[in-house]
């Protein structure tokens, strides 16, 4: 397998799953989209499996044996190899420690904000606002469901985080609009005269 298989952020993932209890790549895809919007988004059954083979090849999981369903088709079982948890170990070290410079598309495009006009920003960032906001409320309720529940907070602190830079970032939209209905964030002139977006 290339190298890059076991570079992607799918393999921390997958190790941790298997930290908590064996499993197969069917219900590994279904947990991992469960538990997460990015996970749903980047995770493809192909990747996953490419993944979990690359995986086995490196001696960091290894089959524990098949399982059947009623009909379905026979799957195979997937554990945590003592050299797999030292990976793991490592990784989450290394990761926690170290602060990356993530560049999600959002960032991407305020980069440009300037493009849209002040009208245009002004629409597109209360719409952002609007829909984050609607998501960090229901996130927040199933939270504090799952709390509420008994699920230990170390096992949903993922989520807990997730929250807080949700509301950073509509805090942070708050600010934006304010300035921009103020004038402290103006445009230049060059900027204005240009059609909004969509015209």
């Amino acid at each position: 397998m290339p190298r890059r298989t076991l570079d992607n952020p799918v393999v921390l993932a997958v190790l941790g799953l298997l930290l908590e209890q064996p499993s197969h790549p069917h219900q590994m895809l279904g947990e991992l989209r469960r538990r997460s919007e990015h996970h749903a988004a980047a995770i493809s059954r192909g990747t996953l499996y490419n993944t979990v083979a690359a995986l086995v090849e490196a001696g960091w999981v290894a089959e524990q044996g098949r399982q059947r369903a009623g009909n379905r088709p026979e799957r195979t079982v997937y554990a945590l190899t003592p050299a797999g948890r030292t990976e793991l170990v490592r990784r989450l070290d290394v990761q926690i420690r170290t602060p990356e410079r993530d560049f999600p598309q959002f960032l991407g495009a305020v980069t440009y904000l300037g493009a849209l006009g002040p009208e245009g920003a002004t629409a597109a960032l209360s719409e952002r606002a609007r829909r984050l906001g609607e998501r960090t409320a229901g996130d927040e309720e199933r939270l504090a469901g799952a709390l509420a529940a008994g699920v230990p907070r170390l096992h949903v602190i993922e989520a807990e985080y997730a929250l807080r830079l949700a509301r950073a970032e509509c805090e942070w939209i708050g600010a934006v609009l304010s300035d921009i209905r103020s004038g402290a964030l103006a445009w230049p002139k060059a900027s204005q005269d240009r059609a909004p977006a969509g015209e």
